[in-house]
């Protein structure tokens, strides 16, 4: 075994007990490898150090083009826009793929080191990150089919020739989890004749074959490039279905885990304080597998939150998120969740199973389409279809009730940022909340894609416009969401490590205390998730300090939608 520096043989040893889950004898010649990519690493890079969170952690998830501008890179547009409305608010940005692609709307990679020119040049992407965390995506399960790798694998040659993963088409495949209903295998026309390769996702993302150790080297390559270009959150885009084993559901398989923990280990040893969040949108006991003992991911998404938030909000009731905040397990230290209720996802269903019964979830979905709204569909192991995923904007999804629409959408849709502000964890708001944007049908009509529906690209011009107009919906909400968001990340009991607790108070109340173990200092959250004024019975809370209004609470009810933050005292 290569001698190393006693920093680095503790390093190697960890690899190489972690890679020969799937790489048996050949892990610790791959840990080898490893040490000496990170080795480079750090003798050309000096390496930087993060605090992890705090309560004044907020990320913001955006396309690279969300915000456009004539003449000018999209990157730049973003990066103005947010220097001049929400510098102080956001913590983090999640540029969401912004390199050359093919489909997914950047989740289909062509070239994993270039930024799409669309959007402008590493130097605005670093102008960004020297201002705020960065979160980039390691899309590591596929790439597009029109890139190198796979043009070497038509072709081939090396080193795509073995970069993607070949079946017989006369295989079972009947036992592997289908996130889409599109076919898993992809016939191919090669130089060596026609092969079947799989694609998880679509015929245009190619899965990416791990069983070849070189794939992981190039994926490590990649790694480190994105943390030297100012990446300090790495989000590793649908891990789950990374390795593959015949006769398995080839999800969260134990070599899959052993990647993550990888991954975790390399970021650590290169930039402490970077972290590694993993996108597994799947029910919570898999989804927080991947805290494993605290040596996996840092951050998993709170992928139930979204579904039982709208759900909460459409029915008027909290019996179901009261339940299953309960019922949230502990996180290992130096774990935590990322809380969201919109992103450029639809609001996926699967994690609704066993938590809300499937009438409701029919009903939730009808009220989404009447909203304008659509649903995807996921195939099963029979060859039934489930809803699998609603397609709208969260804004248009508050436009009312299981009823129908009624005037209430504004304070339903900030009722729900709030719920979200408020949880243990931490916040993540897409920026189409952010900015109230309605449903993009234009959009969806021009790429044939429902999830385009929220994924507008706004105009800056027309966007200002809408801000400084004070009675349009954006102005109003965006103006809220700013005070509200400025009001949190003052508050102790919002570090997301500060235990929470759901109280009881009455039907279609959610209720939940924060508190800050080292001085006790409590907050108590309440919101009405109904249209109606509601009697709250809360007595022991009046004369408490409403943080939202800025005034003391002596009412025994709240109006519809309304919240409260009730802290003793003052500040």
């Amino acid at each position: 075994m290569q001698s190393y520096p006693p920093i680095f043989a503790s390093f190697h040893q960890s690899l190489s007990r972690l890679l020969h889950i799937p790489y048996g004898d050949q892990s610790d010649d791959l840990a080898s490898i490893i040490v000496r990519r990170v080795e480079h690493y750090l003798h050309n890079h000096e390496p930087k150090s993060f605090d992890a969170w705090s309560e004044q952690d907020i990320y913001l998830i955006t396309y690279g083009d969300s915000l456009t501008e004539h003449g000018k890179p999209p990157l730049k547009v973003l990066s103005e826009f947010l220097g001049r409305h929400i510098r102080q608010l956001i913590s983090t940005v999640h540029i969401l793929p912004y390199f050359p692609y093919s489909s997914d709307d950047g989740f289909s990679i062509i070239d994993y080191l270039q930024v799409n020119p669309a959007l402008g040049d590493w130097n605005n992407v670093r102008a960004i990150a020297e201002r705020y965390r960065l979160m980039t995506d390691l899309v590591i399960n596929h790439v597009s089919r029109e890139s190198l790798w796979f043009a070497d694998f038509v072709s081939g040659i090396q080193p795509g020739r073995d970069y993607f993963i070949e079946e017989d088409p006369s295989t079972d495949l009947t036992m592997v989890t289908r996130p889409r209903n599109s076919p898993l295998l992809v016939p191919t026309q090669t130089r060596r004749g026609t092969r079947h390769v799989w694609a998880t996702f679509s015929e245009d993302q190619i899965d990416l074959n791990f069983k070849n150790p070189d794939v992981l080297i190039k994926m490590v390559d990649i790694v480190l490039f994105y943390l030297a270009r100012g990446t300090s959150v790495v989000r590793l885009d649908a891990i789950a279905f990374l390795w593959k084993k015949l006769n398995t559901a080839c999800v969260h398989l134990p070599e899959t885990h052993a990647m993550v923990k990888v991954m975790r280990l390399i970021i650590e040893q290169v930039c402490p304080g970077a972290l590694l969040i993993t996108e597994t949108n799947v029910p919570d006991p898999e989804n927080f597998s991947y805290f494993a003992r605290g040596d996996e991911a840092h951050l998993v998404y709170q992928f139930a939150l979204p579904p039982l938030i709208l759900h909460a909000l459409n029915r008027g009731t909290e019996k179901y998120l009261a339940h299953w905040a309960r019922a949230l397990p502990e996180y290992p230290e130096g774990c935590t969740t990322l809380n969201f209720t919109a992103s450029h996802d639809g609001i996926g269903l699967r994690p609704l199973e066993g938590l809300v019964p499937d009438s409701e979830v029919a009903e939730l979905v009808d009220s989404m389409h009447r909203f304008g709204g659509f649903v995807s569909m996921r195939t099963l192991q029979d060859q039934s279809e489930k809803p699998y995923e609603i397609n709208i904007s969260l804004f248009d999804a508050m436009k009312g009730t299981r009823r129908g629409e009624d005037h209430w959408q504004a304070q339903r849709f900030l009722c729900s940022q709030i719920i979200m502000l408020g949880m243990k964890g931490i916040p993540a708001i897409y920026i189409h909340s952010l900015l109230a944007t309605g449903n993009d049908i234009v959009g969806v009509e021009r790429s044939g894609r429902t999830r385009s529906i929220n994924r507008r690209k706004w105009d800056i011009e027309e966007l200002r416009t809408e801000l400084e107009n004070p009675v349009s919906m954006q102005s109003m909400v965006f103006k809220t969401l700013k005070t509200i968001i400025g009001i949190r990340r003052k508050e102790r009991c919002f570090h997301p490590d500060c235990p929470q607790q759901i109280i009881d108070i009455a039907p279609g109340i959610l209720a939940f205390s924060r508190t800050e173990p080292k001085t006790g200092r409590s907050l108590v959250a309440i919101h009405n998730l109904t249209a109606t004024y509601m009697d709250i019975n809360a007595k022991k809370y009046q004369g408490c300090l409403d943080l939202l209004s800025d005034k003391t609470f002596t009412s025994e009810h709240l109006k519809p939608y309304q919240t409260l933050w009730l802290v003793s005292g003052t500040r």
